[in-house]
């Protein structure tokens, strides 16, 4: 069985819990090991963040060694992932970097529902560096914090499947992709509010490495 490990960049120990169970959701046949970056922020919002972020989840990469057949760096910004890819020695993919890619694989244009308006600029400048500008209609921001996604409330899930159904009406999108590790245990409630796929990028993730030979 493949080992797979997850890597939460930030601090926020339920946040690294809740990737793994939408991980091991969809990819049963890779066992999946979690670990959080108790030196990180609690939340990664922004590019000053991610730089917060980076030196600690690269130290989870070097002590991560040869034990592991893939790492995953579950933080929609893609936080450290080139130099991740640098240094470990196995694939290790971006929440993100997955989600735009498999959006791209499966031939439909996407907008991206993050968290705040800060984070906005990070993710369009990893999308025009994967060279997928032209799949991009728009990154819009809930402005939820990324703390609120772990929120299963119905005001958390509404505000999220609300600024969906504006991507969709209004930005000519054949795809959501949700634009936060945290979303993803929202992903389900959202896919029965919009009319489009709605793309997780824990879950494209889990499936893409797991694909990986």
């Amino acid at each position: 069985m493949k080992r797979v490990l997850l890597i939460n960049p930030n601090s926020t120990a339920s946040m690294t819990e809740s990737m793994l169970a939408s991980a091991r959701s969809v990819a049963p046949h890779v066992a999946f090991t979690g670990w959080t970056s108790t030196d990180g922020p609690p939340a990664i919002q922004g590019e000053a963040d991610g730089k917060l972020a980076e030196p600690p989840l690269l130290e989870l990469v070097t002590r991560a060694g040869a034990d592991f057949d893939g790492i995953i760096i579950g933080c929609f910004d893609d936080t450290g992932l080139a130099a991740a890819n640098g240094i470990a020695g196995c694939p290790v993919i971006g929440i993100g970097q997955a989600a735009f890619t498999m959006a791209m694989l499966r031939g439909l244009p996407f907008s991206v529902v993050t968290t705040l308006s800060v984070s906005v600029p990070v993710i369009e400048q990893n999308i025009r560096g994967y060279g997928l500008t032209p799949w991009m209609r728009r990154v819009r921001a809930s402005e939820l914090s990324v703390l609120e996604t772990e929120d299963e409330s119905d005001a958390a899930m509404g505000r999220i499947a609300d600024e969906a159904s504006l991507a969709v009406a209004q930005d000519g999108c054949g795809c959501i992709i949700l634009g936060c590790g945290g979303m993803s245990r929202l992903a389900e409630a959202v896919r029965s509010r919009v009319s489009v796929p709605v793309l997780d990028g824990v879950e494209a993730a889990a499936r893409l490495i797991g694909a990986l030979g």
